[in-house]
Parts: structure tokens; sequence; C-alpha cells
């Protein structure tokens, strides 16, 4: 593949009201497997926000006007062409991201259903018209576009954060302006265009990339024009930005950090299980909000899970994301290298034992083995952090309560994945688990037809599903007189 080629089709300016403006400021991205320069792009400020703003306020009324018909099929053709350029902008998210390239292909087929989904959604916006209960009048309710909303994405899936955000958005009839992360900018870049030519109207998308989010962010925030925030990132910063918001009462939707439990029970299929725990752990190279953190494994299966685990992770290849034979790329950068050998050392000092993998290889590049902890004690603090890195650290139980109590020993509530047999123990879990979404005997539960999100500090509002569009629309009640 010529990637020379490919980085030179996409847009390096910011992204506002259709067209592509450059800055005086820029900024470098790099490539996460030599932290070689890729491409130099421009550095959105306050200024650039605001005149993203005006772009999309100008156009927020005709947009919410367009027949829902034709907003869904616009975003069908958006679904047909990412479909179309999918080598293309999988080898773009390797490049800018890190990731191997079957698994940034895999993550093409699944932003991009959040196209296809929505387009079949816009039509089907209802509301509903019943008598007065007192016999007085009628009750109209209708639903209505929020209006201009402002999407913060991380950089761990360049492309579907942000369709899962653009979407319900665009289905609804709002228009947005979307800050990619500073460390991955190119596929947001590379969308923007594909849509402009797709027929997606001028300022109803624009993309900020900045190196200063903060004053990009504020002057969006606290211009009384936009309606709605929606972010993708860590707990920190995602409470940060609800206080921020607070003073307009931004509708607000959280989707924050993650700290899913694997629970294996004693009447689990042990091979069934470990091929979900590949799945759930290393989908991504770990560096997934809904991968799998912490695996607690009943005592009396736990060792041969723990064997057979190990065999399947010391498997994994590591290489640069497009080389054909890697199958795990480095991590996004130095600081999460560091971050991810900070809690295996932790967990090892207090006792924890290294299983396979364990050591980072050294040379240019951010790679970290695929690893296993076995035996870690309940004080490890991989066992309370996000380590959003390749590492499988776990844990023994005894009782079904116990179990659940391990899992929600948390502050966080995103996914939760549970083994089991009995379909009355895997509800009876399911239901016990504080956690927004569950996988039962399943390794994957991110679906464009399904809610996404989570409770207690992983935050609020879902993303996908018939609910995904309800964040992005008003709900108005209308009072007749009989």
């Amino acid at each position: 593949m010529d990637t020379t080629a490919l980085l030179k089709s996409v847009p390096t300016g910011l992204w506002i009201g259709g067209e592509e403006r450059t800055t005086s400021s820029t900024f470098n991205v790099l490539h996460p497997s030599d932290d070689k320069v890729i491409a130099t792009v421009s550095d959105a400020g306050a200024e650039d926000a605001v005149a993203a703003l005006d772009a999309a306020c100008a156009v927020q009324a005709e947009w919410a006007a367009t027949a829902p018909r034709k907003r869904g099929e616009i975003l069908r053709s958006v679904f047909e062409a990412i479909t179309e350029q999918a080598d293309d902008i999988a080898a773009l998210m390797t490049l800018e991201m890190g990731k191997v390239f079957a698994e940034s292909k895999g993550e093409v087929t699944y932003g991009g259903e959040f196209f296809r989904w929505f387009a079949e959604e816009a039509v089907r916006i209802a509301g509903r018209y019943t008598p007065s209960p007192a016999g007085t009048g009628r009750i109209i309710v209708t639903k209505q576009a929020v209006g201009p909303c402002y999407a913060i994405t991380p950089w761990n899936f360049p492309l579907a954060m942000g369709t899962r955000k653009m979407g319900p958005a665009f289905a609804a009839g709002c228009t947005m302006i979307v800050k990619p992360a500073q460390e991955t900018p190119l596929t947001m870049l590379y969308l923007a265009k594909l849509m402009d030519e797709a027929g997606l109207p001028k300022g109803v998308l624009s993309v900020l990339p900045t190196s200063s989010p903060g004053p990009v962010t504020e002057a969006l925030i606290d211009d009384g024009r936009l309606r709605k925030l929606t972010f993708t990132g860590s707990t920190g910063v995602g409470k940060s930005l609800v206080k921020q918001s607070a003073d307009k009462l931004l509708r607000t939707s959280m989707e924050l950090g993650g700290n899913a439990p694997f629970v294996v029970f004693d009447d689990a299929d042990i091979d069934a299980a470990v091929d979900g725990a590949i799945l759930a752990k290393m989908r991504n190279g770990g560096e997934a909000c809904t991968a799998a953190n912490r695996f607690h494994v009943a005592n009396s299966v736990r060792e041969e899970f723990t064997e057979k685990l190990v065999k399947r992770m010391s498997e994994f290849t590591l290489g640069k994301g497009l080389d054909e034979s890697a199958t795990l790329g480095p991590l996004i950068n130095s600081k999460q290298l560091s971050k991810v050998t900070e809690l295996v050392s932790d967990a090892v000092s207090r006792g924890a034992t290294v299983a396979v993998g364990g050591v980072a290889p050294g040379g240019p590049g951010n790679f970290y083995p695929a690893t296993v902890l076995a035996d870690v004690p309940a004080d490890a603090r991989i066992l309370k952090e996000e380590v959003f890195g390749p590492v499988a650290p776990i844990t023994g139980f005894d009782t079904e309560e116990e179990g659940i109590a391990a899992a929600n020993d948390t502050e966080y509530g995103l996914a939760a994945y549970i083994y089991t047999r009995s379909l009355d123990r895997a509800l009876r879990v399911a239901e016990g688990i504080e956690s927004g979404m569950v996988g039962v005997n399943r390794g994957v539960i991110s679906d464009a037809a399904a809610p996404f999100g989570g409770i207690k500090e992983s935050g609020f509002g879902r993303e996908g599903g018939t609910e995904g569009i309800e964040e992005y629309l008003d709900t108005k009640y209308i009072a007749l007189t009989r």
C-alpha cells in the first residue's frame, strides 16, 4: 500500500463549513511504531472554534428542517463511501494510532455501521397524540433536534468514536463540531472530506484538530449557541467538562473510564471462556474502554483457565501495524507504555506472578507484549485502575456471591463479562453486576443496534440503538384545546 499517497490525500487543515482552512500554528502527528512524524496539521484555537460554531448555527435550522428521508439517504451514502474506502481508512488509522491492520479494518466495519443504523433511525423519530385525561384538550408530544453539538473523541478508536456520535446527531437534525484527539486527527479529517463528497451540506460538520483543547472547548461551552456536549474519554476530564457545562445547562452525555470485570464461574465452558477472554482483552491491543481489565476466575477452574489463556496470549506477535506478521501493535505513546509498565511492576511487587510477557522489548516504538499476571493480590493497583494495554491480571474467588462482589468492587460501571453454562445464574449475575453493559458468554458486546454506555463513574447517556438518537432530541409538548 502506498501510504505516502494516502497521507497526501488527507486534509491537514481545520475543516470548517465544508472547507479546509490552514492556520499558522501546527502540530505533528506521530506513528506509534517508531515515533516518526507522519503528518503536520493545523492547530485550532478559540477563534477557530467560534468560526466553526458560526458555520454550524448558519445551517442548523435548514438541516433540522431537511426531510428525515433525505438526512437518512445522506447517511447511507456516507456508509457506502466508508465501505468503499475501507482499506485506506484502516491504513490511516494504523499509521496514526498503531493498531494492527486487521483491527483497523474491524473498526471501519463497526464505525460505518453507525451511519447505516442511524440512516434507518432518521425516519423513525416518533411522538404521540392522546386526549387529555380531563377531556379538555389534546396532548401532542413531538421530538426536535437539540441544536448545535460539540463532540470530543479519544484516540483509541479514531473513526468509530466519532461516527457513534455523528450518526445519531445528523439523523436527528443536529449540526456538530468534532474535536478529535491530538494523537489521531487524520482519520476524522479524512472522514469529513468523504462526508462532504457524499453530500453532507456544508456547515453541518466541522473538525477542529488542536494541541490545546482547553481554549477551544471553553470558547464553545461558554457560547450560548451551543446546545449539547458529548464526550468520550477519562472520568477525570469528563467530570471537569460536566462542571464547565453547568453554567449554560448544556445537554451532556459522557462515556467515561472503565474497569471491566471478566468473571468465569466453575460451571463455565473454559475453552469458550478463553476464546472470549482473548476477544475482550486483546481487542484494539487492550486499548479499549470495554476491554476486560481484571479476570475473576473460580478457584476450582483457575489453574486450567490460566494455563490456556497463557498459551493463547503467548501466540501474539509484536510488530508494526501494517506488517502482515504482526498481531499486536504498539501502544499509543510513551506515556501509555510507562503506565502499563508501572501497573505490572506494582502487581509483581505485591506478589503477582508473570506467567507470560511482562517486559517491554525496548528499542524504538511503544511496544508491550501480551501479558498474563497470575495470583494477583487484592491490593494491586491493576485491579483498581484501567490498564489500557495487553495485560490480563487473574485473581480467584469461591462462591457466586464473592464473584459478584469482586466484579462490583470498583467505582466504574461500563462493561462486564460473565461465563457460565447456567441460564439462571447468567440472568441472576447479570442483574446483580453494577454495569451499563454485560456480556454473557460473549467477549465482544459493542453493536451499533444496542445502547452503549455506563453507570456510576463510567458516565451517563447512551450511544447506539434506538436509545442513541434520543440524546440529540428535545421533547416538546403541545397542548391543544378540544
